[in-house]
C-alpha cells in the first residue's frame, strides 16, 4: 500500500496482522523524528498514510509503553523509553569497544578465550569473544550464546550485586535447574557459593554450564558504579589455573576504569 494512500477503518486490521502493526509503528516513530515539535495527530495520519483512528489505536499502545509521549493538547512527540533504549545500546557498544584492547590482551597473557558478557533478565548472554585456537574441547562461551546467572561464574556476579532477597526471587522463579552435575540446584549450596564471590571479588564456573569447560570471571562496572558485565577467561578443565583470578580481576578493573568508573573494587 502506498505511503500517501489514506486506509479505511476496516483496512486496519491491527489484530490479524501483527507484521503489519510494527510497520505502522515504525512509520510513525519515524515521522515523529523528523519534527523537532509535537505533532498533531491529523498531521501524522496525513504523512504516514494511516486512517486516524488506525494512527490513534497505534500511538495509544505506544504511549502506554513510553515510545510516545502525548500532551493534554493531543500532540505526540518521542517518548522516553526510546532515550533510554538508545542509551542502553550506547553504552554496549562502547563497553565492547572499550573492552576489546582489553580482552585480546589477556587472551595473550594466558592463550585462553575472553569472554565478555551481560546480563539478560535471568541468563547471561556473551556478546563478545576472543577465541584461544588452543581447545579440545568446545567452549559454550560464543557470542550470542545464552546460559542461567546460577551456573555461569558471570551471572554469580550479577547475583551477589542483586543482594540476598532477588537472589531468592530468582531460585523460587527458576527452580535453579541443571545444566551438567556440577551445577549449583539448592538455595543452601547457591548462597554459599555467592559468598564466596562476594568476599573473593571474582567468581568460578566449575564445569557448571558445560562438562569439561571452567571458567573465571570479574565484574565491569560504568562510571555510575552500575555492574554492567562480567569478563571471563575459559579453559579446558584439565587446563585450568585458578592463579589466573587475579589478572582477571584486574583486567576487569582496567575496563571498569577506562570506562569512568572511579569507586573501590566491588
Amino acid at each position: 500500500m502506498s505511503a500517501l494512500k489514506t486506509e479505511t477503518p476496516s483496512a486496519t486490521g491491527e489484530g490479524k496482522n501483527p507484521i503489519q502493526v510494527i510497520e505502522r509503528m515504525m512509520k510513525l516513530l519515524d515521522v515523529l523524528a523528523q519534527h523537532a515539535d509535537p505533532v498533531p495527530l491529523k498531521q501524522l495520519s496525513l504523512e504516514t498514510g494511516l486512517h486516524p483512528s488506525t494512527a490513534h489505536r497505534i500511538l495509544g499502545a505506544m504511549s502506554q509503553s513510553g515510545f510516545v509521549e502525548r500532551s493534554e493538547a493531543g500532540v505526540y512527540r518521542l517518548g522516553i523509553r526510546l532515550l533510554e533504549l538508545g542509551s542502553l545500546v550506547k553504552s554496549r557498544i562502547s563497553l565492547r569497544d572499550t573492552a576489546m584492547p582489553y580482552m585480546v590482551k589477556l587472551h595473550a597473557a594466558t592463550g585462553e578465550s575472553v569472554n565478555l558478557g551481560i546480563r539478560a533478565g535471568d541468563e547471561i548472554v556473551y556478546v563478545e569473544r576472543t577465541s584461544s585456537g588452543r581447545s579440545s574441547v568446545r567452549v559454550v562461551h560464543i557470542v550470542g550464546a545464552r546460559a542461567p546467572l546460577h551456573t555461569t561464574a558471570t551471572g554469580k556476579l550479577f547475583l551477589v550485586d542483586d543482594g540476598l532477597e532477588q537472589i531468592r526471587d530468582y531460585a523460587r522463579r527458576t527452580g535453579l535447574p541443571a545444566s551438567t552435575p556440577a551445577s549449583i540446584t539448592t538455595m543452601a549450596a547457591l548462597e554459599k557459593e555467592l559468598d564466596r564471590v562476594r568476599r573473593h571479588g571474582v567468581a568460578f564456573d566449575l564445569d557448571e554450564v558445560e562438562s569439561g569447560v571452567r571458567c573465571i570471571a570479574a565484574g565491569i562496572r560504568d562510571n555510575n558504579g552500575a555492574l554492567i558485565a562480567g569478563l571471563s577467561l575459559s579453559t579446558p578443565s584439565e587446563r585450568f589455573n585458578p592463579d589466573w583470578a587475579p589478572v582477571v580481576r584486574q583486567t576487569a578493573d582496567e575496563i571498569s576504569r577506562a570506562l569512568g568508573y572511579a569507586g573501590a573494587r566491588h
